[in-house]
């Protein structure tokens, strides 16, 4: 699937050579959504989107600490060692908050040519060739809540100020990072302060195909770095303060049709606006709910974020416009008619969010799933409803066992995925937490 170097590719970096491009980032999307990333000098660039640029075979596995984790395919199986970053010249963008500095987002293969199968954009290429050859192009929307902190990890403020105007813009950083992403190419639609003190929601509109991952993807990094430059600390993470709201990062799915371009998820004739194809595909995402959760809450810290009235699903259900199910439908328009996933947490990776949400659905069309009933509203208190997984082990677990979930994502993702995270949760286990040590040390 990964693309050798093309005409396109070599074009572009002639004309950012003329430019005044110094620099181009080949970035690798990990297993966690953050980018892996080599700096290379322009006159060096063509050189490697036409021969690949080497990288460690293994860094797009490694955990959360960057552990090298035995099993997950591409460490000792391999001898440790190389592959080669390929440039998609679809990604191509100038790096506004950087120096003369441009990039590309790349796919990645062995020498040989072999793709790495359990790397995320690859993940989420089956899904995306998967709807094509249905007939479909999907489109996703990503909405990451994040945290702005000081460097020592305190907020910037405190207080719950949803909308106040002057928390929208306490920071120079957020009317910044809105023009840089407009100027990168990633199209802001909104941006205010969220609940919590010092969490920030900016929403950017849904992208065709990669295209909808790929800005995810971009915009997280990008916001990491713009703080940072800003001697603040942004962070994604699900639960930073246990007194303090979680950070979701709702995921709104449609499906287009190829042929014409219109939306197939809408139909005017039915009361709810919905079409057949929309529900069976509703129904594959709840049939499949236990399966995914792990890609869309992948920590132990993301289930500590999933409580009963704070707007964050705890069962497998659907509603109309219930911000406590599972799976919302979205008012408006047939023509806009789209499905909000409400699990994700701010801390998942867009790709495998959207290969989850797509893998799950397309199976239900395939299947003609019947919809089950709505869930009583608010969803969360209906008890008919099966909950979510309520442990890392019980989602990982979940994935797994469903054996069409992992044909259509691939067994060696689900290996490589699933070693990573026991390896990480094993290392969760083996901490001696600040509780522990209180309530145990003097008494016992």
């Amino acid at each position: 699937m990964a693309k050798t170097a093309t005409a396109s590719t070599l074009d572009t970096i002639e004309i950012w050579r003329g430019d005044g491009i110094r620099y181009v980032r080949f970035e690798l999307p990990d297993m966690h959504g953050t980018s892996r990333t080599k700096i290379v000098p322009i006159a060096q660039a063509a050189g490697y989107c036409e021969e690949g640029l080497n990288m460690y075979g293994g860094a797009a596995v490694l955990d959360s600490r960057s552990d090298v984790v035995p099993g997950t395919l591409y460490h000792e199986e391999i001898g440790y060692g190389d592959q080669r970053l390929i440039p998609d010249p679809e990604t191509a963008a100038v790096v506004p908050w950087a120096e003369a500095t441009a990039r590309f987002i790349c796919d990645s293969q062995f020498i040989g040519g072999e793709p790495l199968r359990a790397l995320p954009r690859y993940v989420f290429r089956r899904q995306l060739e998967r709807c094509h050859e249905m007939g479909f192009e999907p489109v996703l929307g990503f909405e990451p809540e994040f945290y702005v902190l000081h460097l020592d990890g305190t907020p910037l403020f405190t207080g719950y100020h949803i909308f106040n105007p002057v928390r929208n813009t306490f920071v120079p950083m957020i009317t910044e990072l809105v023009d840089h992403m407009n100027a990168f190419g990633i199209e802001i639609i909104t941006a205010n302060c969220e609940y919590a003190g010092s969490q920030w929601e900016i929403n950017f509109r849904p992208g065709a195909g990669l295209a909808g991952p790929d800005n995810a993807f971009s915009f997280k990094n990008a916001t990491k770095e713009i703080a940072h430059a800003h001697g603040l600390n942004a962070t994604f993470m699900s639960k930073p303060f246990a007194d303090g709201a979680g950070s979701g990062c709702h995921a709104h799915v449609s499906l287009t049709s190829l042929d014409g371009g219109e939306n197939v998820f809408g139909d005017d004739a039915d009361p709810e606006g919905t079409s057949d194809l929309c529900r069976q595909f509703m129904a594959g995402q709840l049939r499949h709910a236990r399966g995914i959760y792990t890609l869309l809450a992948p920590t132990v810290n993301c289930l500590k974020r999933r409580r009963t009235h704070t707007f964050s699903p705890t069962n497998i259900s659907w509603g109309t416009e219930d911000r406590t199910a599972f799976l919302r439908i979205k008012s408006g328009s047939a023509a806009n008619r789209h499905i909000e996933n409400r699990a994700p947490t701010a801390l998942s990776n867009p790709y495998l969010v959207g290969a989850a949400m797509l893998a799950a659905g397309l199976n239900g069309i395939e299947e003609e799933l019947e919809l089950e009933p709505a869930a009583n509203a608010p969803a969360e208190e209906d008890p008919s409803k099966e909950p979510l997984p309520s442990s890392m082990r019980e989602a990982l677990d979940g994935l797994e066992s469903d054996v069409k979930l992992v044909e259509a994502l691939g067994q060696d993702f689900v290996t490589a995925y699933t070693t990573m995270r026991r390896y990480e949760l094993q290392r969760f286990d083996d901490h001696v937490t600040d509780w522990e040590r209180q309530e145990y040390t003097e008494v016992f």
